[in-house]
């Protein structure tokens, strides 16, 4: 052996600053369940988001659902939307500051007032200049009136500027309202080609989480804006056209291991109309949903509720058609049995990730290992 210790302590000492950048930067995998989906109403029309369940399963008898399933159903009955963001952005629009105002405090009532999803939050307007003190006093007044925990959706972001600057109003807010330090939390919409590549050609999505110093849980992929301002004709505007799949891959790999979770989309063609419009509507929503979950992107925007069942139905395949196969896996990882396949640890927590998800979401009841040991393999 020709290294001592004193050579190891002094490699620990280079590296020590590193290591902390590590710790800090790459914490893993943020615990607990994910969302499968953010429903986003304007604030003005949340009176009718507990309707939702009951719309969707009306949608499903009317037109003939080609994908059954009692346990789409049960959900629809009981949880049917999973995460609620109260837009007072570009689904509620420019209003004067009474209207918004009252807006605000409607919101908070409504939801204070019978059941509600389990994640919910408020998308406010932009930091830029012509919309900030508008932004920052629907959320100032939004907190003020919902003393609970809820997500803030900062839209529209295009520089590290903003996010450092939402993250002081953090800091400011949570200080006047009493709130614990790092209590207020945000999600980052990435709706400009500028929040994915800067001007000097680096990753500025990366340099979003970083300057959001731990404060962001989630980066949004805004389908139409980024496309539009990308330059793609109306007509090809999706979340599968190359332009969308370079951010997303983009954002997937800034975020990978810092926590922030990824959320696609959306497809603006509804399942509305008669049969033959709602049932294309369905199949193209299904077959976007499962193309988003195989990429890792397990969250995704609904518009209407008649997406919701193909949300569901897409989502439920998903983990239903790989859970045998993972469940194979990882029992064979864990007894170091040959399986013709050689996985790796990474592959094992990822195995244990899917079962976990599939439990969350409600498709799977049956995961093959309880919870308990599927977490600490994650």
């Amino acid at each position: 052996m020709r290294l001592s210790d004193q050579d190891h302590t002094e490699i620990d000492r280079r590296l020590a600053a590193h290591d902390a950048f590590l710790r800090a930067r790459y914490p893993g995998e943020r615990a607990g369940r994910q969302p499968v989906h953010t429903v986003y109403l304007p604030a003005d029309k949340l009176d009718g988001f507990r309707d939702w369940g009951t719309i969707a399963l009306a949608a499903m008898d009317e037109h003939d659902f080609p994908w059954p399933d009692p346990a789409i159903r049960a959900k629809l009955a009981r949880e049917p939307i999973e995460d609620l963001r109260v837009d007072f952005e570009d689904g509620y629009g420019v209003r004067d500051d009474d209207q918004e105002d009252a807006a605000v405090r409607k919101a908070a009532a409504i939801l204070r007032d019978g059941s509600r999803p389990p994640f919910l939050g408020i998308r406010i307007k932009s930091l830029e200049a012509a919309t900030r003190r508008r932004s920052l006093r629907t959320l100032d007044l939004f907190l003020e009136s919902f003393p609970d925990s809820f997500t803030i959706t900062l839209p529209k972001v295009s520089g590290t500027d903003q996010v450092a600057a939402m993250v002081a109003v953090c800091e400011k807010l949570e200080s006047a309202y009493g709130l614990n330090a790092g209590a207020l939390t945000f999600e980052i919409q990435v709706e400009l080609p500028s929040a994915v590549l800067a001007a000097d050609g680096s990753a500025t999505v990366a340099r979003l989480i970083t300057a959001a110093a731990g404060r962001c849980t989630g980066l949004h992929y805004g389908t139409y804006d980024y496309s539009a301002a990308a330059g793609v004709a109306a007509a090809y505007q999706s979340m599968e056209h190359p332009a969308a799949d370079y951010a997303k891959a983009v954002m997937q790999a800034a975020a990978a291991q810092t926590g922030v979770r990824l959320s696609d989309g959306s497809t603006n063609i509804l399942p509305v109309g008669d049969r033959d419009r709602v049932h294309a509507g369905w199949q193209l929503h299904h077959r976007l949903v499962r193309r988003s979950l195989e990429r890792g992107f397990y969250q995704g925007w609904d518009l209407h509720p008649a997406q919701l069942p193909s949300r569901y139905a897409a989502t439920y395949a998903f983990f239903r058609d790989g859970r045998d196969a993972a469940v194979t896996r990882l029992r064979h990882y864990l007894d170091r049995r040959d399986s013709g396949i050689l996985d790796e640890p990474a592959t094992a927590r990822a195995l244990a990730g899917y079962l976990l998800r599939g439990l969350d979401c409600g498709a799977l009841t049956d995961a093959g290992f309880p919870r308990e040991r599927l977490t600490t393999l994650v």
